[in-house]
């Protein structure tokens, strides 16, 4: 007898390598607000593509992240032991938790990411994000043609050094810790690399908590291991939070910054607006998220019972895979227009995306990852008017990841083309 999972074959296959988001959002969206795909390991799911029906579900009492409680295919063993994207069921945090587990894990890390909090933090997002422009000066002073990688050394570092000041990170510990950090995402590694990344990531992980247990400090990885030897939280919960804070204080906006500054290298006539102040650098941030989110799609949910959909006509049964297809969801054109796939930073609907989710789920640190998009690219084009992308447009890599929406790299020249 097949598998259960083998028995309803998807009709759309999702690309582990994820050489074209936008494509398959695009052609997911043809075929209806939600469509079967494949996951990845042959996993059938749902890909939700339409705004209003993404808003239902995530906000939706009965629709749970927990596969342990929730997902039959795991806890029946139908899920293979070593599917690639198994990581983002097994894990323990408030990205995976329903019901009172997801409010007590949330309620750990709130106060971290307080208007208060955030707000106090611009002074030295201010001065790492001029440190950092500084070594991106010299990098490229140094390297063949003026060449440097722009990702690597702003548009990922400024939120990994952000994110690792928050947690605790020791210095000695962040490149080890990135490391790892990155490999998390990407979506068509072996099972043998996922098995090696996950033994290094507890290792690495085990030595961070030894260090907070003997001296603790006032940062989240401190006030979490207080709240597990207080009984709020148990060992997986403790280690997975602390992964879940590093991977999505970082990623996502790494991905912003990334894209944000790839679309107004190419759009130079709205770059000539943000630097004139004619548009606000928080109207690019915005439309930056809607028109690539820096999540693309991300896993999953499972409703707890047979739920049917009023407004689309579509029903999802008990355990069924959900994925909310961000990138699909910020360009759908009902919201956005017949344009909806062009970035445009003075477009009135800009705002009207779901990139940090919404309701319950809604991405505690929002805030400071519009606060750092606002920092370093008005600080970025300032210091370097003349910047330019060193290939087109069309010979960047995208991530190998359905999960994160980003670039390998952004080779850029700051001074510009000398030969041009």
């Amino acid at each position: 007898m097949s598998s259960p999972l083998l028995r309803d074959r998807c009709p759309y296959r999702l690309d582990g390598s994820a050489a074209d988001i936008h494509g398959e959002a695009a052609a997911l969206r043809a075929l209806g607000p939600a469509a079967r795909v494949e996951l990845p390991g042959g996993v059938p799911a749902w890909s939700v593509t339409d705004p209003g029906l993404a808003r239902r579900l995530l906000a939706h009492p009965q629709v749970s992240k927990d596969a342990h409680q929730h997902w039959p295919a795991f806890l029946n063993g139908d899920l293979p032991a070593d599917w690639p994207l198994r990581i983002w069921v097994d894990i323990r945090t408030v990205q995976t938790a329903y019901g009172p587990d997801h409010r007590r894990l949330r309620h750990q890390l709130v106060p971290t990411f307080t208007a208060r909090r955030v707000r106090a933090l611009a002074p030295w997002i201010e001065e790492t994000t001029a440190a950092l422009l500084d070594g991106l000066a010299k990098a490229a002073a140094a390297a063949p043609g003026g060449v440097v990688d722009l990702r690597t050394h702003f548009a990922s570092r400024l939120p990994w050094l952000t994110v690792t000041a928050l947690v605790g990170l020791p210095e000695a510990m962040r490149d080890s810790f990135q490391t790892i950090n990155d490999t998390v995402f990407t979506t068509d590694l072996t099972a043998e690399q996922a098995a090696a990344n996950s033994a290094e990531a507890a290792r690495l992980l085990g030595d961070l908590l030894a260090l907070k247990t003997e001296h603790p400090r006032d940062d989240v990885a401190s006030a979490l291991v207080d709240a597990h030897r207080k009984g709020m939280l148990n060992e997986r919960e403790l280690a997975d939070s602390i992964w879940m804070v590093l991977g999505a204080g970082y990623g996502t906006t790494a991905n912003l910054l990334d894209h944000a500054v790839v679309n107004l290298l190419t759009h130079p006539d709205q770059l000539d607006l943000a630097v004139a102040g004619q548009v606000g650098w928080d109207q690019v941030v915005e439309e930056t998220l809607r028109h690539q989110a820096p999540v693309a799609s991300f896993m999953m949910r499972f409703p707890t019972e047979d739920l049917h959909d009023e407004p689309t006509r579509l029903t999802f049964a008990r355990g069924d895979a959900l994925v909310i297809n961000y990138a699909a969801v910020g360009r759908d054109p009902g919201v956005h227009g017949v344009d909806a796939d062009l970035f445009d930073i003075t477009r009135a609907t800009g705002r009207e995306h779901l990139a940090f989710s919404h309701g319950p789920t809604y991405c505690l640190g929002a805030e400071l990852a519009r606060l750092e998009g606002r920092v370093a690219l008005s600080a970025l084009f300032s210091r370097f008017p003349a910047l330019e992308l060193a290939v087109g447009r069309d010979c960047l890599t995208p991530l190998p990841s359905l999960i994160f929406n980003g670039h390998r790299e952004i080779p850029v020249r700051l001074e510009g083309n000398p030969h041009s």
